[in-house]
């Protein structure tokens, strides 16, 4: 064939080629889109929208304010596109990477448990294109709360009002070069969780509080290849602006989170920091590693087919050259003759009080504690035992958030197991409804003080009563955050999406959320009063006992 006839025909052999993959892509957008629309049609997703607002009023607080998200030192750069832009895209990179894991982690699992993925099973669908329409359905939720915080920022700077010129360029870029990259990441590895049978559960998510963390803090530092949040550029830019002002930071440090100062922050005008190629080029390469962990999983994953991997199945061949699973015929399930069956007659249970109660308890207790094991009573009697070893301010300060960890994936079944596991309409006619509910959170209470016992004693000998009433507020406290979630979400995720975070915060020595007493401050106590922490305990059982009053009320 010559040249000019080659040249003649790789178009049109080039034609069909290129209308598959259009086709194919077309295919894998559709799916991804109908993934983000089943997410927005819940009430959950108009939650995340509002968390995403919050976050931005929180990135560019008042400018007489006591909050900082974004500080070097005692300064901060003047409210204007670059700052507001930047300051916000950060806060959004931190906050919307953890929390936005476990927003977005459930789409094959829904999937499974509404038998779409045995639809899926049957089409000529790759399992490489699921898994990637599921990251991109991942992607649109995580950056369609990335948008509502880009659209917070110029209305926060224009409420701010210390410069109300927009420069959309200054906005806008952060955005999409310090957090959509993370973002995706994001929602590759919540596919990539999801795939792999150790990582699916609660243990998964336990794993993504702790880890996260310190891989994007370790992605900071000096030749990381994929630049972590960003800082750096922006921190560096932000020295040489107050250094071009003749001021030494000496030691302050650029920080990023939640922080509370004594003094409204100073003030500095700041126009932004330039990115160069190599910063670029790091976040594309950061995108092109989440397309392809997100496709990784195809190596393994089954696709929901039930008939993968399984090695008791006899198979034939088909006209293809292809193996079929033959069709087994259904088990024969013996006919049993029907027996009278006597019910004996209601038991009244007395709330609270009797015997009644007693074995409400016993029963709410061993199924809490059901799914923990050998090894991990061994791990708890290790707390329990180095809580009781260590000075009381060290057991209050690192030992007791420890502990309060661990118990995270059984207090998360609190209020939630019964609609998990479909028993809450059977549960809901029990003429104790209320006694019961009562017992689930006793038998929190008593995990909870369990856990954080060792601490306890310490506190209590050294005559501690301030450590001991911050102690015994934090023991009701989390038990009945569990329950409320639970009873809310009738999920047990939306309890350990919030509440690994808010002990993330206390171990950061964040004393506005110390629910427990681990943050001192010259020897004292920093956090809320016990006072304070009880009386929103009380507010979080009154919302449980509502919730289920007016579900039962509405089933009956």
């Amino acid at each position: 064939m010559s040249a000019s006839t080659l040249a003649t025909a790789r178009p049109t052999n080039a034609v069909p080629a290129r209308a598959g993959v259009l086709a194919r892509l077309a295919r894998l957008w559709r799916l991804a889109l109908g993934d983000f629309r089943d997410r927005v049609r819940r009430p959950a997703y108009a939650v995340t929208l509002l968390a995403a607002v919050g976050l931005g009023l929180l990135a560019v607080p008042p400018t007489d304010g006591h909050w900082a998200i974004l500080a070097l030192g005692r300064f901060r750069g003047e409210y204007n596109s670059a700052y507001v832009g930047t300051a916000t895209a950060l806060a959004g990179a931190l906050w919307l990477t953890l929390g936005g894991f476990y927003v977005v982690r459930k789409g094959l699992g829904r999937d499974e448990e509404t038998g779409v993925g045995r639809i899926l099973a049957a089409t000529p669908l790759r399992t490489a294109e699921l898994l990637l329409a599921k990251f991109l359905g991942n992607l649109l939720v995580l950056a369609s709360m990335l948008g509502v915080l880009a659209l917070t920022a110029p209305a926060l700077q224009l409420v701010r009002g210390e410069d109300r010129a927009l420069d959309p360029a200054a906005l806008l870029t952060p955005f999409l070069v310090l957090t959509l990259p993370l973002l995706a990441a994001t929602a590759a590895l919540a596919v990539l969780f999801e795939t792999v049978p150790l990582l699916r559960g609660g243990l998964g998510n336990v794993l993504w509080a702790l880890c996260a963390p310190v891989l994007l803090i370790a992605g900071e530092k000096p030749g990381a290849p994929l630049g972590g949040l960003g800082l750096g550029p922006a921190a560096a830019s932000l020295r040489d602006a107050l250094a071009a002002r003749g001021v030494d930071l000496g030691s302050d440090e650029f920080s990023l989170g939640l922080t509370r100062v004594d003094t409204p922050l100073e003030a500095f005008r700041w126009d932004g920091a330039g990115l160069d190629g190599g910063f670029l080029v790091q976040r594309l390469l950061l995108v092109l590693l989440a397309v392809a962990l997100a496709a990784l999983p195809a190596l393994w994953f089954t696709r929901f087919d039930p008939a993968r991997g399984a090695s008791s199945e006899r198979r034939m061949p088909t006209g293809g050259g292809e193996a079929a699973p033959v069709p087994s015929a259904p088990p024969v399930l013996p006919i049993l003759p029907l027996l009278p069956l006597t019910l004996p007659a209601p038991v009244a249970v007395r709330p609270g009080r009797g015997p009644g109660f007693g074995r409400l308890l016993f029963g709410e207790a061993r199924i809490l504690f059901a799914d923990a094991s050998r090894w991990w009573w061994l791990v708890a009697a290790g707390l329990v035992a180095a809580g009781l070893a260590v000075p009381p301010d060290a057991g209050a300060g690192a030992l007791l958030p420890a502990a309060w960890i661990w118990p995270v994936l059984l207090w998360s079944r609190l209020g939630s197991r019964s609609a998990e596991y479909g028993l809450e309409s059977l549960l809901g006619a029990y003429p104790a409804a209320r006694a019961r509910l009562l017992a689930e959170w006793t038998a929190g209470v008593l995990l909870t003080a369990l856990l954080g016992a060792g601490v306890l004693v310490r506190l209590a000998a050294a005559g501690d009563t301030a450590g001991v009433a911050a102690w015994s507020a934090g023991a009701l406290f989390i038990p009945s955050l569990a329950l409320a979630l639970g009873t809310l979400s009738r999920t047990h995720r939306l309890f350990q999406a919030l509440y690994l975070p808010l002990w993330y915060l206390v171990v950061n020595q964040v004393a506005a959320v110390d629910f427990m007493g681990a943050v001192h401050r010259d020897g004292r106590l920093a956090g809320p009063s016990p006072v304070l922490v009880t009386a929103l305990t009380l507010a979080l059982l009154a919302t449980t006992l509502l919730t289920t009053s007016a579900r039962r009320t509405l089933r009956d």
